[in-house]
This record gives structure tokens, C-alpha cells and sequence, in this order.
């Protein structure tokens, strides 16, 4: 079943959307994703917080028997995530590290023809997987 919840790119968009995304998951019966789900939608909404200038952020849910993906859009797609190398002690950089860790599958999907006109940062949990509690 999909879900989509959108919010104004601003400070507080991290934590509206993933307290959002905690209670769906919750309220769908994978409450042992629900942490992982927290910490790696907070994570990527940060990012686009941090890195774009989009006007607007959005998420969707999709939750299944086993699994639930988030997907979170921004229409500016040239900043792409990727995990850091963590070789040194700098600050930042640790998001796509943090969502590399828990999320069972994790990538960047971009939208548009020749010219990508937007991206989607997307991770998927199961359960049983690595972020399940």
C-alpha cells in the first residue's frame, strides 16, 4: 500500500516527515522497522535540507507484508548521495553511511529524460533484515 506525505524544505521537515513515517509504520504493524525507519528518513530529508534548494520535500511509503520502502523526492537532481569513504574524523557525511548500515537496499533514482528534472533517495527494510529491531 502507498503512502505520500509532503512538507516545506525547512529546518523542521526532518523531524514532521519521519515522525510521520514512524507513526504509519507503526500503525502497519512493523514496529521493528520503525527505528531504523526514524533514523534513516531523518537522515535523508536532512540531506535535502542541507544540499538543495527545493521548495518541497516529499515521501512516500510503501508498505508490504514483509518490507517497507521510503522514498524521499526533491526536484535537484545534481547533488547525488553516496557512502563516504570514513577515513578521516571530519563532521557531516555520515547520513548515507548511517542509512548504508541499516537499510537492507538503499540508491538514487532519477526522474526525467535526457536531463534529469529530479531524484529520489530511496531505502527499503525487512523484516528479519538488518534494521529490524
Amino acid at each position: 500500500m502507498p503512502y505520500r506525505i509532503s512538507a516545506p524544505n525547512t529546518v523542521t521537515a526532518a523531524s514532521v516527515l519521519r515522525d510521520l513515517v514512524v507513526a504509519l509504520i507503526r500503525s502497519t504493524g512493523h514496529q521493528a522497522l520503525a527505528e531504523a525507519a526514524q533514523l534513516c528518513t531523518s537522515e535523508i530529508v536532512t540531506n535535502v535540507y542541507r544540499h538543495t534548494a527545493a521548495r518541497l520535500v516529499h515521501v512516500d511509503v510503501i508498505v508490504a507484508e514483509r518490507y517497507v520502502s521510503v522514498w524521499v523526492h526533491d526536484d535537484l537532481p545534481k547533488e547525488l548521495p553516496a557512502p563516504p569513504e570514513r577515513t578521516d574524523h571530519r563532521e557531516g557525511g555520515l547520513g548515507t553511511h548511517i542509512v548504508d548500515q541499516l537499510a537492507d537496499r538503499w540508491g538514487v533514482s532519477l526522474y526525467g529524460e535526457l536531463v534529469p528534472t529530479s531524484k529520489a533517495v530511496w531505502f527499503r527494510l525487512d523484516e528479519g533484515g538488518r534494521g529490524a529491531a
